[in-house]
């Protein structure tokens, strides 16, 4: 593997017993305040490429005994879309993490990998007896790789590419999810037909980017969180969102590094954790972390030094949550939080983009 295309790597089974980030330092004030686009450069090249990732994940299936590498469709330049599988036991509960549905918000994928990697150290064995695990760790890589079919010149990132929200047709994967398989991107149909309408799925936690500059009581937060908020979800699958929502919560709002707040979101069936909860009965989270990696918006890119904390957060939150699931705490879990917890608002009129 080419090193200067992979991520700084994030070792976590040190950061479990430590609680320190090994090859990446979390900067003083790098919590919900970290730096912003102005204040730290913000660069791609430390970032996997879409070929790195493929040899990371042959790499890791090789390894690891219990994963099993399956493509599940192609992009719309022709890039497998790949998914790493842990399935011990078809009887036990489900779960599928989802990243890059956006291409421009790759810190979650960095996350994602390093929690596959950890799945194959022998630590998390009794895990994976009682819970099947999906990840999807680069759901739009044409748009990872801004081998798309429109102008990226006023994106701002530095590095060897841009990173775009869209796929190379210049749609949004994230409104996608409310229309027929056979009229969908080609990202979404695969994701639907050969994911979805495949695997019994219990839980779904589709990660996300948002802006810089989103804030709840005065503080930045480290990223928002919402539950499905269409009319038509059933009520057990709401309330099962609602605990996978309060297992996230407890695991990160105590650390340092974590201030989490509510997430405005649409109730359209359109976005994916509306539509994946009312098509599937998949009870689902929407977790939108800080700070983009590239954007044509200044305020909505975040520079580097904070890579390490959103990566921590990422492999904290599929960790605590694959735990939950496979011990049952899940559903002891409280959800009463979710009446207070405050919406995040933003500052200098920035708008949240799910």
């Amino acid at each position: 593997m080419n090193l200067k295309k992979k991520v700084l790597s994030v070792s976590l089974s040190s950061m479990m017993a430590l609680g320190a980030v090994t090859a990446v330092a979390l900067p003083a004030g790098a919590v919900g305040n970290g730096p912003s686009a102005g204040n730290g450069s913000v660069q791609t090249s430390i970032l996997h490429t879409y070929e790195s990732l493929v040899d990371y994940l042959k790499t890791q299936d090789a390894k690891q005994e219990a994963m099993e590498l399956e493509v599940i469709g192609q992009t719309v330049k022709g890039r497998d879309i790949h998914m790493a599988k842990y399935i011990s036991n078809p009887e036990n509960p489900t779960v599928l993490f989802l990243t890059q549905q956006h291409g421009n918000e790759q810190l979650t994928t960095e996350g994602a990998l390093e929690f596959i990697k950890h799945l194959g150290t022998g630590k998390t064995s009794g895990v994976l007896d009682n819970v099947n695990i999906l990840v999807i760790p680069m759901l739009n890589a044409d748009g990872a790789m801004g081998d798309v079919d429109f102008s990226l010149e006023d994106y701002h990132a530095d590095g060897d590419r841009h990173l775009t929200r869209y796929n190379a047709n210049y749609m949004d994967l994230n409104r996608e999810h409310d229309k027929e398989t056979s009229e969908m991107e080609p990202e979404a149909r695969a994701l639907h037909e050969n994911v979805f309408a495949k695997y019994d799925i219990d839980y779904m936690i589709d990660l996300h980017h948002q802006g810089t500059l989103s804030e709840t009581e005065g503080e930045l937060v480290s990223g928002s969180i919402l539950y499905p908020t269409n009319e038509n979800v059933k009520p057990d699958v709401l309330e099962g969102s609602k605990k996978l929502g309060a297992v996230v919560y407890n695991a990160l709002e105590n650390k340092g590094w974590g201030h989490i707040g509510k997430y405005r979101g649409g109730t359209g069936e359109n976005i994916g954790r509306n539509g994946a909860a009312v098509r599937y009965d998949i009870s689902t989270l929407l977790f939108e972390m800080r700070g983009m990696s590239d954007h044509y918006i200044e305020s909505y890119a975040l520079g580097q030094k904070s890579n390490g904390y959103l990566i921590r957060q990422t492999i904290t939150t599929l960790d605590a949550t694959v735990r939950a699931i496979a011990d049952d705490s899940i559903e002891t879990m409280d959800t009463s939080f979710w009446d207070t917890l405050p919406y995040q608002t933003n500052r200098q009129g920035e708008e949240a983009d799910e």
